[in-house]
């Protein structure tokens, strides 16, 4: 901690240069401060020996040969102390230039927030005769409104909550995209940001190294590719899964998950069992309550007697391709080129009870042909597909 590194004497040599330069460094800040404050400011915060708080009062004097400054304590006690061996520390933003120069940090990331501070603290550094870092503003994250986040109204989310849903990757990819622009940071992104994820990740092993540096995975992993075994299973795949399976036992869903990835278990697929656990605690959460399932009208139900057909009359080694292009086809036979969405968006609402959803071909491969076919046929019946068969 930094505590730490201003008691160990690891701060020592950099105190004693902002003491040589203090009222080079006094006049970079007073400027920034209100008349009161400026009349009592000095960047150095003595430690009290008497009661160990830190202290905000004027210096009396500073002694760079000897190291020294002098000031009163709480109870008006002269006091003359090195300001070496943690019985000071820095003003923040003082500390901050300090910081830079003692660990001789190259790189600082802020948010646009602290644009005129980081400034501030580049000229202190360099007064100090260091070189400050190259430095990247970042844009704000925003709430699920668009409002700026605040820590009293409690509108944002936690890293910790993020995790409970998503592995760390995901928040890494998340924080990368477009640092500069503002984006919203609320529960409803995450499933977009684990998929995007999946996909560079997948990517990775098969792009050329110049194409490789433009992938967020490569970044993500310093360069070093790695195998998930997620076979192209999604985060939304594994949310509608849940919602037409009804259930939430994890174990239950890997008997469909072994369907799609041959030779799976969580034993030697960690990294799937761990998305499916998010994945299911994602669905308790949030989208368990926000499904509405519609029945079919009109020509859907003819496109959607076509699909089942077509379904039942496939061969049970079909890959996710194959069936993806019957659904597509199947779509075709019943809607205009330009409507094609709207088949799509149909098959969404039906089957899964949302007006998105993952590629049919992948989520047919993983929940069963004949098991998609059932749930077509129930929502043909008119049952209610929000219920359990």
């Amino acid at each position: 901690s930094a505590t730490d590194w201003y008691k160990s004497g690891r701060f020592d040599a950099m105190l004693l240069a902002m003491l040589r330069h203090y009222d080079d460094v006094q006049a970079v800040m007073l400027p920034t401060l209100g008349e009161e404050r400026r009349s009592t400011y000095s960047i150095f915060l003595p430690i009290s020996p008497k009661t160990g708080r830190v202290l905000q009062v004027p210096l009396l004097k500073t002694d760079a040969v000897a190291g020294t400054i002098a000031y009163r304590d709480e109870d008006g006690t002269l006091v003359e102390t090195p300001v070496t061996g943690g019985n000071v520390k820095l003003q923040w933003k003082a500390d901050w230039a300090g910081r830079w120069f003692a660990l001789g940090v190259d790189y600082e990331m802020y948010g646009k927030d602290l644009i005129p501070s980081a400034e501030l603290s580049a000229r202190i550094v360099r007064i100090l005769g260091g070189q400050p870092p190259e430095g990247f503003n970042f844009e704000l994250f925003l709430d699920e409104e668009g409002k700026k986040i605040s820590k009293s109204k409690g509108n944002g989310l936690s890293v910790e909550e993020w995790l409970r849903y998503a592995p760390p990757e995901s928040l890494a990819l998340y924080m990368q995209q477009q640092p500069r622009r503002a984006k919203r940071l609320h529960f409803d992104v995450i499933p977009r940001a684990v998929d995007d994820y999946l996909a560079a990740a997948e990517k990775l092993p098969h792009e050329e190294p110049a194409k490789a540096l433009e992938n967020a995975a490569w970044h993500i992993h310093d360069g070093k590719p790695v195998d998930h075994h997620s076979a192209g299973v999604t985060f939304g795949m594994l949310l509608n899964l849940a919602s037409v399976a009804h259930t939430e036992d994890k174990d239950v869903l890997w008997q469909y998950l072994r369907r799609y990835v041959p030779g799976a278990t969580p034993e030697n697929a960690p990294y799937l069992d761990r998305l499916l656990a998010g994945a299911v605690a994602y669905y308790q959460d949030f989208v368990k309550s926000s499904k509405k399932f519609r029945l079919p009208v009109g020509k859907e139900c003819e496109a959607l007697q076509d699909l089942a057909a077509a379904l039942a009359n496939l061969p049970d080694e079909s890959t996710a391709e194959f069936i993806q292009n019957e659904v597509y086809e199947a779509g075709k036979r019943h809607f205009a080129q330009a409507e094609l969405r709207q088949w799509f968006k149909t098959l969404y609402e039906v089957l899964l009870g949302s007006e998105q959803g993952p590629r049919m071909g992948a989520f047919i491969k993983l929940y069963g042909r004949d098991n998609v076919v059932r749930l077509i046929e129930r929502a043909l019946a008119g049952e209610d597909l929000s219920r359990a068969a």
